[in-house]
């Protein structure tokens, strides 16, 4: 920097704004989907400034109306990921060297772009690629991605300004380094804000970056690079490949200069990513760093104290809103026989109310899940519970696909706390509800933490402040976003840091100056003022 330290402007929540009918964000939004929705996109990949295409292409379409084509994007070709890589390092050193300020005004002028010009158009492409209603689509693409951005940028400067003692004799500096190489960033289809902040976390402390974002987000993964662009990101900064996640992944671990993985996707991939980047790791120039968050199986527990309708809601809200695909989504609950007459009734009632279809009738709650593999997945398992003597779906139970990827939100309540889908993370709108006997409220809490590998998101719901402390302090492992009195969805940026640890991940907490920390590596540079002369010390003397 050199020429003075700067204040970065105070970062503040985006207002999520209302979209009721009439209102102007609204209309604008109607407008931006019907533009979005009948335009031919054609997606280039993006490499050293230049928009890469390569003919082999596969379609885009709504999930909820999967005949109808959007568009299509290219497909990445082997020699195209190396190009990519061999950019990325050639733009790092300007972009390493350039003072930080300049950087965060980039990513302050992106949070600008989507909060005025681009709001409209984030939120229809992200109802229109992963079918979210509006709601849903506002508080991920434009408020959380906003945050994100203005959030990082002070985070970034708190870092910076972390620095060590000095004395008269010495002064001692921290200088924050980006990585040495490149990163390579994974992104999820569910969450627009994820697929941004991943890439653009890392190249905000220095770093460049490779992007992969999921097939199944191309349309919004678009608009967030147009975005970048506009906002003044530096070509070969961050560089963006598309297809076949095996090629792409096994050309970025073979380089040497490999050294970050920003990661959000399911468990599974992410072992395999680090077992490949384990069997490499003698041929990379450094130790990589490992952020990911993955999986989840998230727990809402009520304590016989609770409010019948309060735990309702958070059932209700929890587990269906953008049809459970939220890594933090509620899928398994734990309910006192006391209560569950009365929760069961409002839970029934509230699913029977829910409206579905397309997210561009903005009266729908629900709408279809991703793609036809999510839903055959679900379909399968909530054909086995109506089979199964010890499960019961008392509400729910119907899917479509006829001509979109429609599955009905579904509650089933088990007799066994160890059925299938009170165990396995199914990533749609299905709750598993398992009757517990009010006695054995503190066998139940050890029940939560052992039945599922993950832990990720969890809530608990009492008004007893003893049974509140019982469970924080029981379950202080099998969450890393426990919730108090609520939904264990919608952590904030800057309120609540994001991520989980067992099989969800490396809880690296996006969100946080946590995370930007794993994209530095700090040097420690120690000034002497007046340097010593002789070897001798004062002990050596006679």
């Amino acid at each position: 920097m050199g020429k003075g330290f700067f204040q970065v402007p105070i970062a503040v929540n985006e207002p999520v704004k209302g979209y009721a009918p009439g209102s102007p964000e609204r209309e604008a939004v109607a407008a931006a989907y019907t533009t979005l929705l009948n335009t031919h996109t054609e997606v280039p990949m993006y490499i050293n400034g230049q928009e890469v295409r390569t003919g082999n292409t596969r379609t885009m379409s709504p999930p909820h109306d999967h005949k109808h084509i959007v568009g299509e994007y290219h497909l990445a070709e082997k020699s195209h990921v190396e190009t990519a890589i061999a950019g990325a390092l050639e733009a790092r050193t300007a972009w390493a060297e350039l003072p930080w300020e300049q950087r965060a005004g980039i990513f302050l002028k992106a949070a600008e772009l989507i909060a005025g010009p681009y709001r409209a158009r984030i939120n229809a492409a992200t109802m229109i690629a992963q079918s979210k209603t509006v709601q849903q689509a506002e508080i991920d693409a434009a408020c959380e991605l906003i945050d994100f951005l203005r959030f990082n940028v002070q985070f970034m400067t708190d870092i910076y300004n972390e620095q060590p003692e000095s004395t008269s004799d010495a002064w001692n500096r921290l200088e924050y380094r980006p990585l040495e190489g490149f990163i390579y960033a994974i992104t999820p289809f569910n969450f627009t804000a994820i697929a941004a902040n991943l890439p653009a976390s890392c190249a905000m402390m220095g770093n460049v970056v490779v992007w992969k974002p999921s097939d199944s987000q191309m349309l919004s993964a678009k608009i967030i690079l147009d975005i970048f662009r506009e906002a003044g990101v530096p070509d070969g900064v961050i560089q963006v490949v598309h297809g076949d996640p095996v090629m792409i992944t096994d050309t970025i671990l073979a380089s040497p200069d490999f050294s970050g993985l920003h990661f959000t996707g399911s468990t599974h991939v992410f072992k395999d990513l680090w077992a490949k980047i384990g069997s490499n790791i003698h041929n990379y120039k450094t130790y990589p760093r490992i952020v990911g968050e993955t999986g989840g199986k998230d727990f809402i527990v009520a304590h016989p104290s609770a409010k019948a309708d309060q735990v309702a809601t958070a059932i209700v809200r929890g587990a269906f809103e953008f049809q459970g695909q939220k890594c933090s989504a509620a899928s398994r609950a734990y309910i006192p026989e006391s209560l569950w007459p009365a929760v069961k009734e409002q839970v029934i009632k509230d699913v029977s109310s829910f409206k579905m279809g397309s997210p561009e009738d903005m009266s729908n709650f629900i709408t279809a899940v991703i793609h036809e593999g999510s839903f055959d997945k679900l379909a399968s398992y909530i054909d086995q519970a109506k089979a199964d003597a010890d499960a019961e779906i008392i509400v729910g139970g119907g899917y479509d696909k006829s001509k979109g990827y429609f599955i009905e939100p579904t509650v089933i309540v088990a007799k066994d706390p160890k059925y299938k889908t009170m165990c396995t993370e199914l990533f749609g709108p299905v709750m598993t509800i398992y009757v517990y006997e009010d006695a054995d409220w503190s066998a139940t809490l050890k029940l939560v933490d052992e039945t599922s590998e993950y832990a990720l998101t969890g809530a608990i719901l009492s008004t007893d402040r003893y049974a509140i402390q019982e469970a924080t302090k029981a379950l202080q492992n099998a969450a890393g976003n426990f919730y108090i009195n609520d939904k264990p969805t919608g952590a904030v940026v800057g309120q609540q840091p994001f991520g989980g640890a067992r099989a969800s991940g490396t809880n690296d907490k996006a969100g946080s100056a946590l995370n930007l920390l794993r994209w530095v590596s700090p040097r420690m540079i120690k000034e002497t003022f007046v340097t010593p002369v002789d070897y001798r010390y004062p002990y050596l003397g006679e």
